[in-house]
């Protein structure tokens, strides 16, 4: 981690999700709330809690973008580009807690204004597909390669500072959806691309060390996490919007992100997906709180 010193920003938005039939909206919105109730923000005690308000969930298809929500998620990214642009400091490592995984627009939006960032994406999918490929239309599916600038320039160009990230800087790593279709423009890009399978037999202290001597080589001025908690297993994270059959153990999690925030690269982390609709007794929660906590303590003792 960049400092010993954390912030927490909230951007509960569930604009990226589409909701299931038994759904008013999909509950994600409601994850920072939920981890404060079981003490996440105590055992932070951050410098500072900041939250922007998303706005009003539809399920509205853009033409345009063929994304849904296409333009509230752009007027959000906006808003939280700026929130973060204001607190991103050296002296400060940020937390940020989702939502869906189209918050990471507005986050990378902002380290592209600030300089040249890696991208260490942790998910259980790639997120790397394009609309026509999407089966929901939803953000949260594509942000990787949102971010990395396919799909449309109304969410790829905002500002003008497309690409957020170059395909060089990032390694996407846990994806367990092995369908040759939906691998296909992973496989193909310059992303640096480790599913489950493959993260095992490389290790995981192994890869994240990987990416930190890129991130050295090509002397980034820091990176940046993606942490889907659909990443996790099955049996230890079943509160999430789409399901898959094993994961990462909480060890194999710990390997993989200690040494990432034991860097002085690391400016900050996204957390995404966990719907406290899903854990109503918040048995999943305590136990993410749990070790995530332990890991992030390390972090901190290595600054």
């Amino acid at each position: 981690m960049n400092s010993n010193k954390i912030n927490i920003l909230e951007f509960p938005s569930n604009l990226g999700l589409k909701k299931s039939n038994s759904e008013i909206e999909p509950g994600v919105k409601k994850l920072p709330e939920w981890l404060k109730r079981h003490g996440f923000h105590k055992k932070i005690n951050p410098e500072k809690t900041l939250r922007i308000e998303p706005p009003k969930y539809t399920m509205d298809l853009d033409v345009e973008s063929g994304v849904r929500n296409a333009d509230k998620i752009i007027e959000y990214a906006i808003k939280q580009s700026k929130i973060l642009s204001d607190t991103i400091d050296k002296n400060i490592f940020q937390v940020i807690i989702g939502g869906d995984c189209s918050i990471l627009i507005g986050n990378s939006i902002a380290l592209k204004q600030k300089g040249n960032y890696g991208l260490f994406f942790i998910d259980g999918h790639t997120d790397f597909i394009w609309p026509e490929l999407s089966g929901t239309g939803g953000a949260a599916g594509m942000d990787l390669a949102i971010v990395t600038g396919y799909g449309h320039n109304k969410l790829t160009n905002i500002y003008n500072q497309k690409p957020y990230f170059k395909e060089k800087n990032v390694f996407c790593v846990g994806n367990r959806e092995y369908d040759p279709e939906y691998v296909s423009p992973i496989l193909e890009s310059d992303i640096q691309y480790f599913d489950l399978k493959r993260l095992r037999s490389n290790g995981f202290t192994k890869t994240a060390n990987q990416f930190l001597e890129l991130v050295w080589q090509n002397n980034l001025d820091g990176f940046f996490i993606h942490l889907d908690v659909d990443v996790l297993n099955d049996d230890i994270m079943p509160a999430v919007d789409s399901r898959e059959i094993d994961g990462l153990t909480y060890k194999e999690f710990r390997e993989l992100l200690t040494p990432l925030l034991s860097s002085k690269k690391a400016v900050g982390i996204e957390i995404t997906i966990l719907d406290p609709n899903l854990d109503p007794k918040g048995k999943y929660v305590d136990e993410f709180i749990k070790n995530f906590i332990e890991i992030l303590e390390n972090g901190k003792a290595s600054t």
